[in-house]
């Protein structure tokens, strides 16, 4: 029942995690003050909505607007990829580390089941410990798991949010020298 339990909360805590930047890369806005736009919204891949729309009313700006929008959107998909790896590559170690448990206790008790009726209650003892051993050697691993791909997860959203920011300097110095154009 520990198992399943500890299992259950593992699951929990990687789709937490998993929901959480999900939504913190849908919260993202656009910074950036330019001269004509569609109304802005937010997409998913954190990328402003206004990305693609967005017209200054000069065609060199437009085009370093849609470029940067471009390595952004790319940058994002890269870092959503690294943290789909980390946290499934974290879900697999998982598993294993419960599975190697599981197979530990089942011999264990089998010893337990085989065992003559005056060696009984020490085998049981014996089962416990290996046991106890056995789920505390599976939840070290479930939880260097999970740390490392909490690191990974952090690393990427980093990367995301320097894209965005990298991404909205371009657009500003775009629409910035359009507006030097148009003032000519």
């Amino acid at each position: 029942m520990n198992k399943l339990l500890a299992t259950l909360i593992a699951g929990l805590f990687a789709t937490s995690v998993y929901a959480q930047t999900a939504a913190q890369s849908t919260t993202t806005a656009p910074a950036t003050p330019v001269t004509t736009t569609v109304p802005a919204t937010t997409t998913a891949m954190g990328q402003s909505g206004a990305a693609g729309m967005t017209s200054t009313g000069d065609a060199k700006a437009d085009k370093k607007i849609n470029k940067a929008d471009e390595k952004e959107a790319k940058e994002v998909s890269k870092q959503d990829e690294k943290i789909s790896k980390a946290t499934s590559k974290a879900n697999e170690k998982k598993a294993k580390a419960q599975a190697k448990a599981e197979k530990k206790i089942a011999k264990a008790n089998e010893k337990v089941a085989k065992a003559d009726p005056e060696d009984k209650t020490k085998a049981e003892a014996k089962a416990e410990e290996k046991t106890a051993k056995a789920d505390y050697d599976a939840q070290k691993t479930m939880i260097k798991a999970d740390e490392k791909a909490q690191k990974k997860i952090v690393d990427a959203n980093a990367d995301k949010a320097k894209a965005h920011a990298k991404a909205g300097e371009k657009r500003a110095e775009a629409a910035a020298e359009a507006k030097k154009d148009a003032a000519k």
